[in-house]
């Protein structure tokens, strides 16, 4: 039986572009930096260090070549805040591509890309 969403691997094309964007714009933390050999790294974020999931952030072209029958599209990944207008007020603040906040009945989101226009959502939950 699965318990918890641990890792989410997003395979990006800069992993220090990614970073960046991740933890300074988002607020993330670097969990760990690991490397194995002189071609494959990854970086670990969380939002914040006790968070129960993580984002591992893989280079593209590393994966392509070790693992070419990966589908490497864009994992649909929701975030949950408790503040849903302050959070788009923060990212619109620093930059960050933001849609307009969208409801839904009682539920209400917006989504974000990084500069890779990789897209994300976010929900009050």
């Amino acid at each position: 039986m699965f318990t918890k969403l641990a890792e989410v691997m997003l395979y990006v094309n800069d992993q220090d572009a990614s970073k960046k964007f991740w933890t300074e714009k988002l607020g993330f933390k670097v969990i760990s930096e690991s490397e194995a050999g002189d071609e494959m790294r990854w970086i670990e974020v969380r939002p914040m260090e006790d968070a129960g999931a993580s984002l591992i952030l893989f280079d593209r072209k590393t994966v392509e070549k070790f693992s070419p029958e990966l589908n490497f599209g864009t994992p649909s990944l929701m975030f949950f805040t408790d503040d849903l207008d302050q959070l788009h007020q923060e990212l619109t603040d620093k930059g960050v591509n933001v849609g307009k906040i969208e409801e839904y009945g009682s539920m209400r989101t917006f989504n974000f890309s990084d500069e890779e226009e990789n897209y994300f959502a976010v929900m009050k939950g």
